[in-house]
């Protein structure tokens, strides 16, 4: 691996302030100072930032809550995306695993592990899904059965997948779901005739929204977590 690529991924830093430093003598591969930021490093070497060891962790993963108003994109250049709130180096080695829309606000997955987040995201592994829902109209009990049912969706050709239907009162429900097609609880709550005012992801597969993090906070996610995708 490069020396600006291991110092990258080891740290904070970007490729483009990883150069900078070893060209500014701040790195040392085995205890000599390095100026080459092409230089190939393996594993088994020691290499010191400003005089700290740097150790590339593993795969990374990781929780956020996602607020309103930002994009589930890698890069956008007039708006602002889930990875603008992570430290640059953090956020050029990880991807997102199961979009939220912009105004959809909760659990955001993101992970540099692409197995790992195909196993989130594959409609065959049918990772369960789930979203506290508000609603623009009170939502009557044959609605609810509709959906627990599977609803045709406007221009689709299959029923969605069996739903299950959590009512906290008739604006306000849980609704989880198997499946990830385009904007499928708005188009789901449409085709029983109603519309949802605002939407929260609060859980996939086993995986919960800590609520000890504020909207734009992110943790790394325990083992037990990270193992529950692929179990």
């Amino acid at each position: 691996m490069r020396l600006d690529q291991y110092l990258s991924n080891g740290t904070e830093l970007s490729r483009k302030e990883a150069k900078k430093v070893v060209s500014a003598g701040r790195v040392k591969v085995d205890g000599e100072t390095c100026r080459q930021a092409n230089r190939q490093v393996e594993a088994k070497q020691s290499v010191q930032f400003d005089g700290n060891p740097v150790n590339p962790p593993g795969d990374i993963y990781l929780m956020m809550h996602k607020p309103a108003g930002v994009l589930s994109a890698t890069t956008d250049s007039s708006q602002p995306t889930a990875l603008d709130l992570l430290p640059r180096g953090l956020a050029s080695r990880v991807h997102i695993a199961g979009r939220l829309d912009k105004d959809t606000t909760g659990l955001l997955l993101l992970t540099s592990d692409g197995q790992w987040s195909h196993a989130v995201t594959s409609p065959r592994r049918e990772c369960r899904k789930s979203y506290r829902v508000w609603l623009a109209e009170a939502i009557s009990e044959q609605a609810c059965r509709a959906l627990e049912k599977g609803v045709m969706l406007n221009g689709e050709t299959t029923e969605t997948r069996p739903a299950e239907v959590r009512v906290h009162n008739n604006q306000l429900i849980d609704l989880t779901i198997s499946e990830g097609r385009y904007h499928q609880v708005k188009r789901m709550l449409a085709a029983v005739g109603n519309r949802v005012a605002a939407l929260h992801r609060f859980r996939i597969g086993s995986i919960e929204l800590d609520d000890k993090l504020a909207p734009g906070e992110f943790r790394t996610l325990t083992s037990q977590e990270v193992r529950s995708v692929t179990e």
